[in-house]
C-alpha cells in the first residue's frame, strides 16, 4: 500500500472545510438523488480578497496574517474549526514558507489543530525577533528631506505603530525628523497635544507656508549682501547658480527661471524640491563675522531667518541673536535697499567691542517695520542703524529679554516663546497655562556636559587648533569607526535584568535633565532591549547628582578584551634627552567611542519613566579601558616611541628643542582633529620643563620617582608615645630582610621599650636611628619599580583618623614581596564619622585612585587585602547605599578581588593608617557634670522606718 500523498490530504481537508455536509463517498451515493432534486445552497462571495501568497519575507509577516484574519472573519461558515483555518493559511504559502509548513501538516504536529499555537510558531519563524531594535533605529534616522510632510508622516506612522515607544518619545523623534523650517514654525505650539494632533498640526503649518510663499513670491527679494568691515577680510563667496550678479545668462532668462522656481516651490540655488535656499545641502557655507565682536573667530553665529515687511515689500534676511549686544540693530545697506525712513536719535550711541574699543557711533533709528519669525510670530519694532555691519539684523539683549525664547544652542532653533509673545505676537493663540517651560536645577547631572566656565587660552602658536578644544563639538555623537566597542557575551548566560529604584523629587528632575540632554546629544535612545541594568543617582561633593548605571551583571557575562596597556617604565626610557614636554587630556574620553552596531541593546538601562540604551561607550563597561587604549594607539601610532606616549586618555609629547616640540604638538593636534577627538584645555599643560606623569617626574635630567609615592613614610613624624613607637617598629619589622644591618639600626629604638616603660624617653640616638630607617624604606633595593608583567597586591587598612595602603609585587628569584609605593591620608571630620565598613571601603577607593595608572587595565587581576571580612562580598551585593554605589561605579574600571586577612597580619597598612592618630583615649569614662556640682552621695532606702 502506497504512502498517503500530503498534498492530496491538504486538498481533501480544504474540500471538507468548504463542503462540510459531504462526508464519505457512501453517504454521498445514498443521497445522490436527494442532492440532485434539492438545489445547492448559494455560494456567498467573500467581501475581502484572498491574501497574496506569502513566501517568508519577515517584513510581510504581520500584513499577511492580518489579511488572513480578515478573510477568516468574513467567512466563518467556511472555516468552522482551527484545523480548517490553519489549512487555509497554509494554502496561501509558497517558497520557503510552504517548505516550513509541509512537515507540520504531514507529521500531524499539534500546532495544525490549534490556530493560536500555529500562529505562535509562525511568528517565531517569520516575524520580527524579540529585542530587534531595527525599527527604533529606522525611526531615529528617518528624515523628511525632499518628502512632503504628509508623505513623511505616513512613513513615520508606519514605523511608530510597531516601535512600542511612548507618545512623548515619538513626538520628540517626529519633530527632529522634520525639516528645520517646519520645526521653526512649530516652536509656538506645545508637545502635550498628542502625537496625532501634532502630526496634523505640522501638515497644516506646511500647507500654510506653501500658501504664504505663493502669495508673496512676486515680492520676495534676495537677502541684502553683507558689507565687509574694513578690519575683517572675508573670503569671496563662490558663484551661485541663481546669483544675479555673477551669472552670464541674460537678465530676462534669469528672471524667468527665478519665477519658475518660486512658482514650483523649488530651491533658488539647486532647483530641487523639498527645501529652500537657506537650508540647501549643496550650497557652500558663507563666512559670517560678528559685527560687534570682530575679535572673535565665530564660525557659526546663532542666527535665524526672518521676514521683514515694509509697505507692500517683503524680504527675507538673517538675524543674529546676540545676548552681548545692548540694542537691536539693522545694517545700513539693508536700510537703503528697503528705503526705510530714518529718524535721528535724541543722542548718539557709541558701540564698543568687548575690549572697550569704540567701533562706531549710531545716530539714526529705522522703522517701524514688521518682523516675522516663522509662520506665526510677528511684531513691529524700531531698529538702530549700524553702518558697516556684517549681518542684516542684530537682535540683542532687549529683544531677548522681551520675548524670552528657549533656544537650542546645538541646532540654533527657537523651541519655545515667552509668555509675552502669546498676547502680543500670537494674537490668535491663548497663553499656555501653566507654562510648559521646565526650570531645571543648576546642579543637575549631564552626560559629560561642557563646562560653563571658559577654558584657559592655549598658546598662540596653536590658535588655529581651537576647534580641537571646543567643548560643544566634543558633545556631538561620534561616527562609527573600526574601533567601536564590541560587547560579546558568554554563550548561554542570561542577560542582566536590573531593578527600578524609586527616586526623590530632586532626583526625578535631575533624571529628566540627564535623559533629555543625552537624547539631544544622541548618546542614548529609547530601547526595547530584553536587558536592563539599574539606574540611580548618588550625591556629588558639590551637592549635585551623578547618574550611576550598575553594569556589574553585564561585565560578569562579557568576554574580556585583553588589549595590553603600555609598559610605562620601558616607554619612559625613550624620553632620555627630552627637555620640553606637553601633557594633553582628552575630553569625554569614553564617550568618543561608539558601541558596535547591533550591541547597543546590551547597554540598556531602566528608569522609572523609560527604557534606554547607549550609542556611545559609557563608563563602567569591563572592556572600556582596553578598547580605548587600542583606539588611541592606532590614532597616534606613527608618533609612539618617537615624540608621544599615550596611556588611555593621557597623552605626553616630548622633544629635544622648542622648535621641534611645536612641530610635534601641531602634528598630534592635527591627528586628533582628523579623528574628531577633543581636549580639555583646562587640564592640558604646554611647553613644560618638568611634568608629573603616571607617578613619575619628567624633566631634562631624566625620569625620577614621584616623591608622593614615599611621602607617607618620609613624612612619618617622630613617635611621642610607646604605642606610636611600637607601630613604627611593627611596620619596619616586615621589611627587615631588605635592610642591611636592620638590628643594629633599630637598636636605639628597641632599647626604649625594655623593661616595659610607662613613658617614652626619646633621645638623639633614637632620633638618628628613626631617620636612618625612614631613608632605608624609601631607597632601593627596598622600594622597586612596578613591573606591569607581574600581578599587584594592594594592602589597605583604616583607623578612626586615617587610611593607609601599600602597593607591592613579588619580584626576584625566588620571588620576594617588595613594596612599590606607600600611601597614607588623614581623614576629614566627615570621613572620620563613617562606620568601620565604609572607612575600610574608602581606603580601597583612595588607594586605587592613587595608583590608577598601574592598576587600571592591568595585565593580571590584582588582589586587595583588608582586615574587614564583609568587604569580600562587596562586588556581589544587590543593594548598596549611595556612597557605596558611587564607589562601586569607580571600581568597575578595575579587575580585582578582595581578600580577607586578619588584623594582626595586616601590620604594614595598619601602621600607615594610624600615622595621623593620637594617643588612644583613656578607658576611664569622663563625667558629664563637674565635681563641684555634687554636694554628697545620697542613698535612699524606702523600707527603712
Amino acid at each position: 500500500m502506497s504512502a498517503p500523498d500530503p498534498v492530496a490530504e491538504l486538498v481533501e481537508a480544504l474540500r471538507r472545510a468548504l463542503n462540510p455536509a459531504t462526508t464519505t463517498s457512501a453517504s454521498a451515493a445514498a443521497t445522490s438523488a436527494f442532492a440532485a432534486a434539492s438545489p445547492s445552497p448559494p455560494v456567498i462571495a467573500s467581501p475581502v480578497a484572498a491574501p497574496a501568497p506569502f513566501s517568508g519575507s519577515v517584513g510581510d509577516c504581520n500584513g499577511f496574517l492580518l489579511q488572513c484574519s480578515l478573510a477568516l472573519e468574513m467567512q466563518p461558515q467556511l472555516y468552522p474549526d482551527d484545523k480548517a483555518k490553519v489549512a487555509f493559511i497554509i494554502s496561501r504559502l509558497e517558497g520557503k514558507a510552504l517548505r516550513w509548513a509541509e512537515p507540520l501538516w504531514t507529521q500531524h504536529h499539534p500546532a495544525v489543530t490549534s490556530l493560536s499555537s500555529f500562529l505562535e510558531h509562525f511568528r517565531e519563524v517569520f516575524g520580527t525577533p524579540a529585542g530587534d531594535s531595527s525599527i527604533g533605529e529606522r525611526l531615529c534616522r528617518l528624515r523628511q528631506g525632499a518628502l512632503t510632510v504628509s508623505d513623511f508622516a505616513l512613513q513615520f506612522r508606519t514605523l511608530a505603530s510597531a516601535s512600542g515607544w511612548n507618545e512623548q518619545a515619538l513626538i520628540t523623534t517626529y519633530r527632529q525628523g522634520l525639516n528645520p523650517s517646519i520645526r521653526l514654525h512649530l516652536a509656538a505650539y506645545e508637545d502635550s497635544i498628542g502625537l496625532e494632533k501634532f502630526i496634523q498640526l505640522s501638515i497644516r503649518v506646511a500647507t500654510r507656508m506653501q500658501l504664504c510663499l505663493e502669495e508673496h513670491q512676486d515680492q520676495l527679494l534676495p537677502p541684502a549682501a553683507p558689507r565687509r568691515s574694513e578690519h575683517v577680510r572675508c573670503p569671496e563667496p563662490a558663484d551661485e547658480p541663481m546669483d544675479l550678479e555673477h551669472s552670464d545668462v541674460a537678465t530676462i532668462e534669469r528672471q524667468r527661471e527665478r519665477q519658475r522656481r518660486l512658482a514650483q516651490n523649488r530651491c533658488l540655488y539647486c532647483g530641487r524640491l523639498g527645501h529652500f535656499i537657506a537650508e540647501c545641502p549643496t550650497r557652500p557655507a558663507r563666512s559670517v563675522v560678528s559685527a560687534l565682536l570682530p575679535v572673535l573667530n565665530i564660525k557659526k553665529p546663532l542666527s535665524i531667518v526672518v521676514n521683514l515687511t515694509v509697505s507692500d515689500l517683503c524680504i527675507s534676511a538673517r538675524a543674529l541673536l546676540d545676548s552681548g549686544s545692548a540694542g537691536n540693530f539693522i545694517s545700513g545697506a539693508l536700510c537703503r535697499q528697503l528705503r526705510l525712513k530714518l529718524t535721528a536719535t535724541q543722542k548718539a550711541y557709541q558701540i564698543h567691542a568687548v575690549t572697550g574699543r569704540t567701533l562706531q557711533t549710531v545716530h539714526h533709528l529705522a522703522g517701524p517695520l514688521s518682523l516675522q519669525v516663522g509662520a506665526l510670530h510677528c511684531e513691529e519694532l524700531h531698529l538702530l542703524v549700524l553702518e558697516n555691519a556684517t549681518t542684516d539684523i542684530i537682535l540683542g539683549r532687549p529683544w531677548l529679554e522681551l520675548h524670552d525664547p528657549v533656544l537650542s544652542w546645538k541646532t540654533g532653533e527657537i523651541l519655545k516663546w515667552g509668555e509675552h509673545c502669546f498676547g502680543a505676537c500670537f494674537p490668535n493663540l491663548p497663553a499656555p497655562s501653566p507654562p510648559q517651560v521646565h526650570h531645571l536645577p543648576a546642579q543637575a547631572t549631564s552626560v559629560e556636559s561642557p563646562p560653563e566656565a571658559c577654558p584657559p587660552d592655549i598658546p598662540a602658536c596653536y590658535s588655529h587648533f581651537r576647534d580641537v578644544f571646543c567643548p560643544r563639538k566634543a558633545s556631538k555623537l561620534p561616527p562609527h569607526r573600526p574601533w567601536d566597542c564590541a560587547i560579546d557575551l558568554i554563550p548561554g548566560e542570561p542577560v542582566p535584568k536590573g531593578r527600578i529604584y524609586s527616586l526623590s523629587i530632586p532626583e526625578e528632575k535631575a533624571m529628566e535633565e540627564y535623559i533629555q540632554e543625552a537624547l539631544t546629544q544622541g548618546y542614548i535612545r529609547p530601547s526595547t532591549s530584553p536587558a536592563a541594568s539599574s539606574f540611580f543617582f548618588v550625591a556629588k561633593k558639590d551637592g549635585g547628582l551623578r547618574p550611576c548605571i550598575d553594569y556589574r551583571a553585564l561585565n560578569q557575562i562579557t568576554v574580556k578584551f585583553r588589549y595590553p596597556l603600555p609598559l610605562v617604565p620601558a616607554a619612559l626610557e625613550r624620553l632620555r634627552g627630552a627637555t620640553i614636554f606637553t601633557k594633553l587630556d582628552l575630553r569625554s574620553a569614553y564617550n568618543l567611542i561608539r558601541i558596535r552596531e547591533g550591541d547597543e541593546w546590551k547597554t540598556a538601562f531602566v528608569t522609572p519613566t523609560g527604557h534606554y540604551e547607549y550609542l556611545v561607550m559609557p563608563y563602567g563597561l569591563a572592556n572600556a579601558p582596553s578598547v580605548f587604549q587600542d583606539f588611541m594607539h592606532t590614532v597616534l601610532r606613527e608618533f609612539l616611541h618617537k615624540c608621544a606616549l599615550v596611556y588611555i586618555d593621557d597623552i605626553l609629547i616630548y622633544s629635544r628643542s622648542l622648535a621641534e616640540h611645536r612641530q610635534h604638538v601641531r602634528e598630534v593636534l592635527q591627528r586628533l582633529r582628523e579623528y574628531q577627538l577633543f581636549l580639555k584645555a583646562e587640564k592640558c599643560a604646554f611647553h613644560q620643563s618638568s611634568v608629573h606623569f603616571l607617578g613619575y617626574i619628567l624633566d631634562r635630567s631624566g625620569v625620577r620617582m614621584d616623591e608622593r609615592k614615599v611621602a607617607a613614610v618620609r613624612d612619618w613624624p617622630p613617635p611621642t608615645t610607646i604605642k606610636e613607637l611600637q607601630r613604627f617598629l611593627g611596620f619596619a619589622n616586615f621589611y627587615r630582610r631588605f635592610i642591611r644591618g636592620y638590628s643594629s639600626i633599630t637598636s636605639p629604638l628597641t632599647s626604649l621599650l625594655r623593661n616595659k616603660p610607662k613613658s617614652l624617653a626619646w633621645n638623639p640616638a633614637a632620633s638618628q636611628a628613626f631617620d636612618t630607617l625612614k631613608t632605608a624604606f624609601t631607597t632601593a633595593p627596598l622600594l622597586v619599580h612596578p613591573n606591569p608583567e607581574l600581578p599587584f597586591i594592594v594592602e589597605v587598612d583604616a583607623s578612626t583618623t586615617g587610611v593607609g595602603a601599600v602597593l607591592s609585587q613579588q619580584q626576584g628569584k625566588p620571588p620576594v614581596l617588595h613594596p612599590c609605593a606607600f600611601f597614607s591620608k588623614k581623614l576629614s571630620p566627615a570621613e572620620a564619622n563613617y562606620d568601620i565598613g565604609n572607612r575600610e571601603l574608602l581606603a580601597i577607593k583612595l588607594a586605587l585612585e592613587e595608583w590608577r595608572h598601574w592598576l587600571e587595565g592591568a595585565k593580571h587581576p590584582f588582589v586587595v587585602l583588608t582586615d574587614h571580612k564583609n568587604l569580600e562580598y562587596l562586588r556581589a551585593a544587590k543593594r548598596l547605599n549611595p556612597r557605596q554605589a558611587r564607589w562601586a561605579l569607580f571600581f568597575t574600571r578595575f579587575h580585582f578581588t578582595i581578600s580577607y586577612r586578619p588584623g594582626p597580619k595586616n601590620v604594614k597598612a595598619d601602621a600607615l593608617s594610624r600615622l595621623h592618630g593620637q594617643e588612644e583615649p583613656s578607658e576611664e569614662p569622663e563625667p558629664i557634670l563637674p565635681e563641684k556640682l555634687f554636694v554628697s552621695p545620697i542613698s535612699w532606702n524606702p523600707l527603712a522606718p
